[in-house]
Order: C-alpha cells, then structure tokens, then sequence
C-alpha cells in the first residue's frame, strides 16, 4: 500500500506568495520523469520475469513513482495555471524511450539492474530533500517531504534484492563500482533533458541536448549542500560494498562536492553563452 495518498496533501495550504520562480521549472520536469515509472515497472518485469516477488514490488514502486508525478505536476498547475501537465507528458512518452522490448537488464546483470536503481533512488532521495529545504512554500515542502521519504524506502528496497541477487551471481567488487559510477553519470542523458524540454519549452522548439541538460543543471546543482553530498555519497559506498562512513567515504563527499559546484558554474556559464 502507498504510504500516502495525493489527497492527504494540504493542498489549501498553498501560498503562492512563497513560490521560488526558479524551482518551478524544475518541479515541472521532475514531474515528467517521475509519472513515466509505469514504463520502468515494465522494463524490470520482462527483467525479473522469473521472479514474481520482485515483480510484485517493481509495481507497488510504480504506483508511487506515478503519484509523485502527479503530486508534482499539481503543485506546477497551482502554479501555472496555464501549464498542461498532461499534454507535457504526452509529449514526453512520445519522444522519449525505454527499452521496453529488453528480454535481459542493460546492466549485464540483475545484480547491476538493482545497483543502477539504487544509484536512482540515491539521486532522488538527495534532489528532493535539498528541493524541500529550499523551498518557503509549504505545499511543495511537504510534497518534497513526502516523495524523499519514499526515496529513501525505495532504496532499501532494491538495495535489499540487491543483496539477495548478489549472493548468487557474485559480481566482483569492480564490476559493482564501474556500474554504480556509470548510472551516475547518465544524470546528463535524454533522460532530464527531454523532461525540462517537455515540461518548460513551447512544443515548436526543437529539442537539443546541451541546451536543455545545461537549463535544468545549472538550476538543480544550485539547491544541494554539502550534508546531501555526504548522505548520497554513504548511499552509494553501501550499495558497492563499502563502508558508509569513514574516511574513505567522507573524502569522497567533499571531492564530490567540489566536483557538483564546479559543474553548476560549468552549466550556468553555457547558459550565459
């Protein structure tokens, strides 16, 4: 069952007042990307075909994933009035795509399939508690409370299939690393990009990559401080096998603290350009 309902949140509460212009945009692509986990609740069932337990749980997962984006896509309308949340994501099922005909995980493995998605939920769990703190505006806190709570249910799940799977497919300490670096790295993909196209450009604009990635990074970067740093990196080490705490991981942080900062300026420097 869903820990929350879309209904339970103090929609009455709104006050427009307190909304932060520079976090609209940004809750408006966040809500593409969240209602399309119908589409990977069917990718990691024709992965785990065999295994109706974690089926059970991809879909339980799904369901929440889509409320989010609903969540989110309301918040965006209360808003923006103007703005067609569901016309946006038609848009964003249209021109973006999983591969839902995979038969096995682009991972390579099952084990790599639930590293990768722990990497995900690392990611979100961390956007929407920096999002939640940020924000004066006390519908979209509660709604980014709401969703990182799930988030960081989330990981415990795939971390604990996780475990379960690596125990018989017994993937080298290595492999795990070159995976869980490598799903960070696709945060740049078409993935976020074609949301923020989706969700804040007129549909007569062609989408190109490197103007979109840059328009949603340089603003999200922006939000995160250094203790989201330090609880992501701890996520991480745990899903790979490392201890979350310690030296190790708390240089880590701060390298990769140093690293978010100066991407931020990176990107909001081509936007300048």
């Amino acid at each position: 069952m869903k820990h929350w309902h879309i209904d339970q949140v103090a929609w009455g509460r709104f006050e427009a007042a307190k909304v932060d212009p520079a976090v609209v945009p940004l809750v408006k692509a966040a809500a593409m990307v969240e209602r399309n986990g119908t589409d990977y609740a069917l990718y990691l069932n024709r992965v785990f075909a065999d295994d109706p337990d974690f089926q059970q749980a991809a879909n339980r997962w799904a369901e929440e994933e889509v409320q989010h984006g609903d969540a989110l896509g309301r918040w965006a309308s209360l808003v923006d009035p103007s703005w067609d949340y569901q016309s946006a994501f038609a848009r964003y099922r249209a021109g973006y795509h999983l591969p839902l005909d995979a038969a096995a995980s682009i991972r390579g493995s099952r084990t790599g399939e639930l590293i990768a998605r722990c990497m995900v939920e690392t990611g979100t769990s961390s956007y929407y508690t920096a999002l939640g703190e940020a924000t004066e505006e006390p519908v979209l806190r509660e709604i980014c409370r709401l969703i990182a709570a799930d988030e960081f249910r989330h990981y415990k799940l795939f971390y604990d299939h996780m475990r379960r799977y690596l125990s018989r497919e017994r993937i080298g300490f290595l492999r795990r690393l070159s995976i869980a670096a490598g799903r960070v790295g696709e945060s740049e993909d078409d993935e976020l990009a074609y949301a923020w196209h989706c969700g804040n450009e007129a549909a007569d604009l062609t989408y190109e990559h490197g103007r979109c990635i840059a328009s949603y990074m340089a603003r999200a970067m922006a939000f995160y401080r250094f203790r989201h740093i330090e609880r992501g990196m701890g996520m991480i080490f745990k899903a790979v096998g490392l201890s979350p705490r310690g030296r190790l991981s708390e240089l880590s942080a701060k390298c990769a603290w140093r690293l978010m900062q100066w991407r931020q300026r990176r990107f909001a420097a081509r936007l300048t350009a």
